[in-house]
């Protein structure tokens, strides 16, 4: 019998993939993409197998693994582990039929699925499937994917939450037009469909039910969509920690003032940096256990527990750009060039407070839930 193979965090080819990331950051940032070798040693630590049922050859790694592996990849390069957060995709596919997913993962569990929702499109009923045409924006990880989905729009249809048209990567033509301040290697660009048949079958409700029963498919898929990307903030800032500390313990001041590890204020504010972070994943994870625990155990999942984890992603996301902020500030003007590590971290940890499932709105959610109130669709 062949051994089942180390996955996630502790798989053999997890540091040579992060050492190599992180020699070749600057290429990636030129490129505007993760490249396809990325993807491939990607799969080999198993971010694309994770969610997937382990009937289908699935890696059974728990969220807590998973998001951990994605902290820990952002903190080699955020745009890097922004990609390889959409490993959690698979949880989207899990509202496929059954058979679908079947035909799905038949030759491998390694699916590189990814998708933009967003405008959703109209489409048009023909025989048992959708003709779908139009332009969609944010396709993140679109570069590398062999599978893409699609927001779609039927007419008469409602409930609130999108529904996605799956089709191969070839029927997509992707707009190299991602031109952002940071995140720029995410390769976000848009994606455009001219004139595809979908089945049916190959289309989904994003965060509906899933067709297969696990504990993975159970846990709220919209509330770990924003935890697969909160996290991102959290390994950028841990990198942005750790830049503060060597520019402190390598650099004299050209001044002849006290070096910045001897100065009381660089002392205090590393203090509270550290302080902050920590506190913030300390609850991060700390409800995503509980909530595993839930799902496990199959019991039902209130909108109370739900939020909880969307307001820890909210507040985490912040938090890493708030720290990224202050390490950017406390290393002065050699923190201004590009070259510097902490310029690129600055913008990569404030792109990521911006995104839709981590800003203001989000709080608002959370709070109207925590009121007894109901939240907007797609928030739980």
């Amino acid at each position: 019998m062949t051994a089942t193979p180390a996955l996630g965090l502790a798989s053999p080819h997890l540091q040579p993939l992060l050492d190599d990331i992180r020699a070749r950051r600057a290429d990636l940032h030129r490129l505007g993409h993760i490249p396809q070798d990325i993807v491939e040693q990607f799969q080999k630590i198993g971010l694309y197998r994770a969610f997937v049922p382990e009937q289908f050859g699935g890696g059974a790694m728990t969220p807590m693994e998973f998001l951990r592996l994605i902290e820990t990849i952002s903190a080699a390069d955020g745009s890097a582990g922004w990609v390889a957060s959409f490993g959690f995709a698979s949880k989207y596919l899990s509202s496929l039929p059954a058979s679908t997913l079947a035909t799905l993962y038949r030759e491998t569990p390694d699916v590189v699925f990814a998708g933009a929702v967003f405008p959703p499109q109209p489409v048009t009923p023909e025989g048992k499937g959708y003709r779908v045409r139009g332009r969609w924006g944010f396709g993140s990880g679109c570069m590398g994917a062999s599978l893409i989905g699609v927001g779609v729009r039927i007419e008469g249809e409602s409930g609130g939450l999108p529904r996605m048209a799956v089709m191969p990567r070839e029927q997509v033509r992707i707009e190299e037009n991602w031109d952002t301040i940071g995140m720029f290697a995410t390769g976000s660009h848009d994606l455009v469909v001219e004139d595809v048949l979908v089945p049916e079958e190959w289309t989904l409700i994003r965060g509906a039910a899933p067709s297969i029963d696990t504990a993975a498919y159970r846990y709220p898929t919209m509330a770990m969509a924003a935890q697969v990307l909160a996290i991102v903030a959290a390994g950028v800032a841990r990198e942005a920690i750790d830049e503060a500390v060597k520019l402190a313990t390598r650099k004299n001041s050209i001044t002849g003032a006290p070096s910045m590890a001897d100065r009381p204020a660089f002392q205090t504010a590393l203090a509270q940096m550290e302080a902050q972070l920590r506190s913030a994943r300390a609850w991060f994870y700390e409800e995503t256990e509980a909530m595993w625990d839930r799902v496990s155990r199959g019991d039902a999942v209130a909108v109370e527990e739900v939020a909880a984890l969307r307001i820890a992603s909210t507040h985490i996301a912040r938090t890493g750009a708030d720290v990224t902020r202050r390490a950017f500030e406390m290393a002065g003007t050699t923190g201004i060039f590009n070259s510097h590590p902490l310029s690129r971290l600055l913008l990569d940890a404030l792109v990521v407070a911006q995104h839709a499932f981590m800003n203001d709105g989000t709080w608002q959610s959370g709070g109207a839930v925590l009121l007894g109130k109901s939240p907007p669709p797609g928030y739980p």
